[in-house]
């Protein structure tokens, strides 16, 4: 009686088909780079926080006539030094908070949860800063995580700016690494 032929994988082939899934897996893993695609992904978050928070002050403005971090329209301090983005941030006058007059009843600007998420502790901070002339524009930068944001931070310090644009963003651009902010608009 002949023997019974079995048609089936060797232990052989199966561990060859693995090792080389294996292989594709990690080429594939290291083609795309999680962290990298992680840090880009908050780094659009942080942009579209800052285009958010550039358009709640133009819109506060408009319909106020003076800034938020003003205490009225005959405040003359419309120059904005430099200045974290958080629920500390206080007008002119040092008593009212900024984030709360774009929040508050009548301008409602900016929702509560927006400004409980970008003061957060773990929040990549946002910092805010016009130079009060006429015609300015109001830049909200952030410290970029990803090497893409880097490298357009990085190039747009290198390249020739607009005259109100703040210097602390490029300041660090001569560094090893170089550390440059991201800013709008």
């Amino acid at each position: 009686m002949p023997a019974k032929i079995y048609k089936a994988f060797t232990m052989i082939e199966l561990l060859i088909v693995i090792a080389v899934l294996g292989i594709l897996a990690v080429a594939v893993l290291s083609a795309i780079n999680p962290i990298e695609q992680i840090n880009r992904s908050r780094d659009t978050g942080n942009r579209s926080d800052s285009e958010q928070l550039i358009s709640a002050i133009d819109r506060y403005y408009a319909n106020n006539g003076f800034y938020p971090w003003t205490t009225g329209a005959s405040d003359t301090a419309t120059a904005l030094a430099w200045t974290k983005v958080n629920t500390a941030w206080k007008d002119s006058g040092g008593s009212t908070g900024v984030l709360g007059k774009l929040s508050q009843s009548g301008t409602e600007e900016l929702k509560a949860s927006f400004i409980d998420r970008i003061s957060g502790t773990t929040y990549n901070f946002l910092y805010a800063q016009n130079n009060g002339l006429q015609g300015s524009s109001t830049y909200v930068c952030f410290l970029p995580k990803s090497a893409s944001f880097k490298t357009d931070a990085s190039t747009r310090c290198a390249g020739t700016l607009p005259t109100d644009y703040p210097p602390t963003p490029c300041a660090g651009a001569g560094g090893t690494p170089p550390v440059v902010y991201t800013c709008l608009p």
